[in-house]
């Protein structure tokens, strides 16, 4: 494993440094605005004791919210992407920092008070000049636990499009490259680390009293705090968007490998640039009202979905309802479906093999009989959607004894090493091939169809009528059986999405 890491990391060095980079601007961006704001907040009620129980008890409450909850309840407001993250990373630093602040300046001697007060101190010179030096160790400390405890949690940021180390994380276990999971989580146990020993040997620094030391301290927080600027300053810069493409893509290996194709294909036939934002959770739920918003410009999507979770449509969606959708889509949203690959990405329906075996098991029908002795498994917008697990159940009957949400590419590890014992599954999933699982037949005909296409903003296409031809050249180039096989490339031989997106597109003669 150690040797895999290593090799993974030093062929995707870049992508790791660059991901490094991110991630300590998200963190020192929420860290410098929770230190100020939680140390004023933290002056604050020590000076006006009556504050303090209400303010801390508020942001004991804010910080029991689950990371994945503040997300979720931001992204309306702020939405996708790194102004989010940092907001809740924030929201998360506060704690720390208000309670060492306010713990350091009450747990002042109170006796070196009153002779200040004798000697004619005024409150605000008791409050600089004693208070907060005597607080420093505490207020340090809780500094301290403010960093590590934000950078650590800063790996949530991927899950809304966000940079830093979680997109590797993220895209280790989506991908099913172990070896890069544990590299993203490496990195951001060194990086903390790092900044532990950082603010440690600057604890040690201001214990020194003399002249020399103060003057050398000054220099090195001076020194130390433009470098936090232009590090916050770099990742605040304005983007110009007017010939940038944004697209996004959901958590799914092939969406990786689809994005890689588009951002490959658009920046070879046009003179615009891409910004790639790969993986975003919730997928849809998240990605479709950030389009609406104009945060992303274009997105690969499925029918089904389209018209079952966006449309909030009821009954089965068939490809004769595309005009329809179409209709919906352009005159409601100010978006519309173009370049439809080729591929139906439908769902199914699997049992471990030996379940399948045992109860012989042919069909959905079949697993009604035995469905409340077994575990089921999906990914998380599965048990929400219009199409989901509730309607499936409905129509077969279904009583499962558990339901496990997890991650889309944690299904095929969890049946296979028997933690569930049956899951929803895509018809490309490259790990299908491979697993030991058995495909039931749908005999009801329950899922609809999943033609996987481009969903783009209308604004954006009309501004640059270019991209048709790219689109046209993706129309109906892509199999099941080609799908399929590009994902198994990914997730079981380790393929880099784009070197398999770049060499399908090579094959298929659309590389110049």
């Amino acid at each position: 494993m150690l040797q895999n890491m290593w090799t993974v990391f030093t062929q995707k060095k870049d992508l790791f440094l660059g991901l490094l980079l991110e991630h300590l601007e998200i963190s020192l961006m929420a860290i410098v605005i929770a230190i100020l704001f939680g140390g004023f907040v933290g002056i604050l009620i020590s000076e006006f004791q009556k504050s303090a129980k209400p303010t801390l008890g508020v942001i004991n409450f804010l910080y029991t919210i689950p990371s994945i909850s503040m997300l979720g309840f931001l992204i309306p407001f702020s939405g996708i992407g790194n102004a989010t993250a940092v907001i809740t990373l924030t929201v998360y630093a506060l704690l720390p920092m208000v309670r060492s602040t306010h713990t350091g300046i009450t747990n002042v001697d109170p006796a070196i008070l009153e002779a200040a007060e004798g000697m004619g101190s005024t409150r605000t010179q008791i409050l600089f000049k004693i208070k907060i030096p005597l607080a420093m160790p505490v207020i340090l400390s809780g500094i301290r636990n403010v960093v590590t405890m934000t950078i650590a949690l800063a790996g949530i940021a991927s899950f809304i499009g966000a940079g830093g180390l979680g997109v590797a994380i993220y895209r280790g276990i989506t991908t099913n490259n172990t070896a890069m999971t544990m590299d993203g989580s490496l990195l951001i146990a060194v990086l903390a680390l790092a900044m532990d020993f950082i603010l440690g040997f600057i604890e040690k620094r201001l214990s020194k009293r003399s002249v020399k030391a103060k003057k050398a301290n000054r220099i090195m927080a001076i020194t130390a705090l433009l470098l936090c600027l232009v590090i916050i300053g770099s990742a605040m810069l304005p983007v110009s968007k007017q010939d940038t493409i944004h697209i996004a893509t959901k958590p799914m290996t092939e969406q990786y490998v689809l994005g890689e194709m588009l951002d490959i294909l658009i920046e070879q036939d046009t003179d615009l640039n891409v910004e790639l934002t790969q993986g975003v959770g919730g997928g849809t739920s998240n990605i479709e009202p950030a389009m609406e918003s104009g945060e992303f410009d274009i997105y690969p999507e499925y029918t089904g979905t389209g018209w079952n979770m966006v449309l909030k449509k009821d009954g089965l969606y068939s490809e004769d309802l595309f005009a329809s959708m179409q209709d919906e889509y352009i005159n409601a949203l100010n978006m519309q479906w173009i370049g439809m690959y080729g591929f139906n990405n439908t769902f199914g329906l699997v049992v471990r093999r030996e379940i399948a075996e045992k109860y012989n098991l042919q069909t959905y029908s079949d697993l009604k009989a035995i469905s409340n002795q077994l575990v089921f498994g999906a990914e998380y917008d599965f048990f929400e959607r219009e199409d989901g697990y509730d309607a499936l159940c409905d129509t077969y009957g279904f009583s499962f004894k558990k339901t496990m949400d997890m991650d889309i590419g944690l299904k095929y590890q969890a049946i296979n090493q028997g933690k569930i014992d049956a899951m929803v599954i895509f018809t490309t999933d490259g790990q299908l091939s491979v697993s030991d699982v058995t495909v039931l037949e749908d005999d009801k005909n329950f899922y609809p169809s999943y033609l996987c296409g481009n969903v783009i903003r209308s604004e954006v296409l009309e501004r640059h009528p270019e991209l048709n031809e790219i689109f046209e050249k993706l129309t109906d180039v892509i199999s099941d059986d080609a799908m399929a096989q590009m994902n198994y490339a990914v997730e079981t031989h380790g393929k880099e999405p784009r070197e398999v997106a770049r060499v399908f597109l090579q094959d298929a003669g659309l590389l110049k």
